[in-house]
């Protein structure tokens, strides 16, 4: 993100084998699926703004990426409107009648990672709406024209999405049985296997569902057929969802939470998100001196793991609904308190703990317009296809949020009804003294904090450019001392994290380390982007 002046010779510096950015003067979409990318780039270059670009470019990965994201999902979104970022909660509640009493009367002890008791209603229809209505500049039907195409007539399955799409196929051959889980074999997997690499998959139930969202402004998502449908099919079938939970639903619009790190700003969506997370752990990383460490070294790896930790642990403390719990957001965000935490990083690996501050499979995107209007936005239906249940004749399949409550009695995040849970998804963005930098995220659940602190070092403190900091290997902290590293990292990293006392692995499935995208504007008002190449994704501009 360094820029005037350069710290390196030009051009910017780029990771061993990166690719090089995108440039683009008068608009950039930046999405992990190239035909979503392209259906935000066709809504700019008809005169739509950013935020027209990210609902086409949100609506169409529904279709295109649907073992990451879909229309029974979430989403958060910050917008930067040219003058000011705002934030959107676009997060849905658990069911009104769903109490850790009744799924132990239902014989749960925990929230399963399927069915019923992980559902919660979902928000990115509203969250689409609201974010039209207050930023949109084009008719909200016209935005969904390429989505509705693309479920309609069919599109040809890409190489991550198919990879995804097989590890979805897990669930069913797992063991998914009952009348909940029926329509999911029928929608994802007809001939009993995920499709092939260019094969080409279309459902013209999710066409008509994207259709009425369209046409209705998402008022028959919340308050008309779909919501009915889906109300209907959950009594059927042991749900606990009804038409008012639906009807209930509403996004809220926050104030987005910040830390300095460098001279940079860096910006996160409050909690119930995790985006707090890689706000401490900036905060904590602030206090050394990693430009002075080369970018692959165990040293700098070693700092970055730890203050993650320890970000961690205080998020699982305290991250949960704002409108349910109090959460101390400034006094975590505290540079003494960050202080504090940094403390307690040695020379060797250490179990995190939570502080005392003082009182006081997801979908990302990004787009910018030639007015300087940025998005950045983020969607999901968490773990493979989320809950597993499809409700009948609508293509639309529920995510298992709920999975993100605790049930431990007294915990800021105990399941309750009506609530949110702890939230993994989290869009990000960058300013400079009131400027903007851009927007940038990752997706990955576990791994998004640590993407965001990731993505921030290599742009501030080493300087890569937004493809290259994409691009850079990886690291992911599991628990306690498991530290997970891309077989691209330099061996002699794994060795000196290993002589820390890190219990390292090398691991080849690469969809643990998340992927995402990055647009910066640069002093000149041109875009310069980058898309990650763990995925399928495509950054373009005009």
């Amino acid at each position: 993100m360094k820029e005037d002046p350069p710290r390196v010779p030009y051009p910017a510096v780029a990771y061993r084998g990166a690719r090089r950015p995108v440039y683009a003067r008068g608009g950039m979409v930046a999405t992990s699926q190239p035909l979503a990318a392209q259906a935000g780039l066709a809504v700019l270059q008809n005169g739509g703004n950013a935020v027209d670009a990210a609902i086409a470019a949100a609506a169409a990965l529904t279709v295109v990426e649907p073992a990451s994201c879909g229309i029974g999902g979430d989403a958060f979104v910050l917008v930067w409107d040219g003058k000011k970022l705002h934030g959107l909660n676009g997060s849905g509640r658990s069911p009104l009648r769903m109490t850790a009493e009744v799924l132990e009367r239902r014989g749960h002890r925990e929230i399963p990672d399927c069915g019923w008791f992980s559902v919660t209603v979902p928000g990115a229809p509203a969250a689409w709406r609201d974010l039209h209505r207050r930023f949109g500049r084009h008719p909200f039907a016209s935005l969904f024209t390429a989505a509705v195409d693309y479920a309609e007539r069919g599109h040809p399955v890409s190489p991550v999405s198919q990879y995804k799409w097989r590890k979805g196929m897990v669930k069913l051959e797992s063991g998914l049985s009952g009348d909940a889980f029926r329509r999911w074999a029928d929608l994802f997997a007809p001939a009993g296997r995920a499709p092939e690499v260019g094969e080409i998959w279309k459902s013209a139930e999710m066409a008509r569902s994207l259709q009425s969202i369209a046409e209705t402004c998402a008022e028959s998502f919340y308050r008309g057929e779909l919501a009915a449908g889906i109300a209907a099919f959950a009594s059927k079938t042991g749900g606990l969802l009804t038409e008012e939970d639906f009807a209930r639903h509403a996004s809220t619009w926050v104030e987005p939470i910040g830390t300095n790190y460098r001279g940079f700003d860096v910006w996160e969506i409050p909690p119930n998100g995790q985006g707090l997370a890689a706000l401490i752990a900036l905060n904590i990383l602030e206090g050394f001196e990693l430009d002075n460490l080369p970018r692959d070294s165990a040293e700098g790896f070693h700092m970055q793991i730890e203050a993650m930790k320890l970000a961690f642990a205080d998020a699982k403390r305290h991250v949960a609904d704002p409108e349910r719990a109090e959460i101390p957001v400034q006094a975590l965000l505290d540079k003494t308190y960050a202080a504090d935490r940094r403390r307690l990083i040695g020379r060797t690996a250490a179990a995190p703990v939570p502080g005392r501050p003082l009182s006081g499979g997801t979908a990302y995107l990004c787009t910018a317009d030639s007015d300087g209007m940025m998005v950045s936005l983020i969607e999901s239906v968490f773990k493979n296809f989320g809950s597993g249940i499809v409700i009948p004749g609508t293509g639309i399949a529920l995510q298992n949020r709920a999975i993100g409550f605790s049930l431990a009695p007294g915990h800021p995040n105990a399941l309750a009804p009506g609530k949110r849970p702890y939230h993994t998804i989290i869009p990000g963005f960058v300013t400079r003294d009131g400027a903007p930098v851009g927007p940038f995220g990752l997706m990955g659940g576990h791994m998004q904090p640590q993407g965001h602190v990731q993505l921030v070092v290599n742009a501030v403190d080493h300087a890569l450019d937004p493809q290259a900091a994409i691009d850079a290997p990886r690291w992911h902290w599991q628990e306690g001392l498991h530290v997970k590293l891309e077989p691209q990292v330099d061996p002699a990293v794994s060795e000196g994290l290993r002589a820390r006392g890190h219990a390292v692995e090398i691991f080849r499935d690469l969809d643990l380390f998340g992927n995402g995208q990055v647009i910066r504007r640069r002093s000149s008002g041109v875009y310069e982007a980058g898309s990650d190449g763990r995925t399928d994704g495509a950054a373009v501009g005009y």
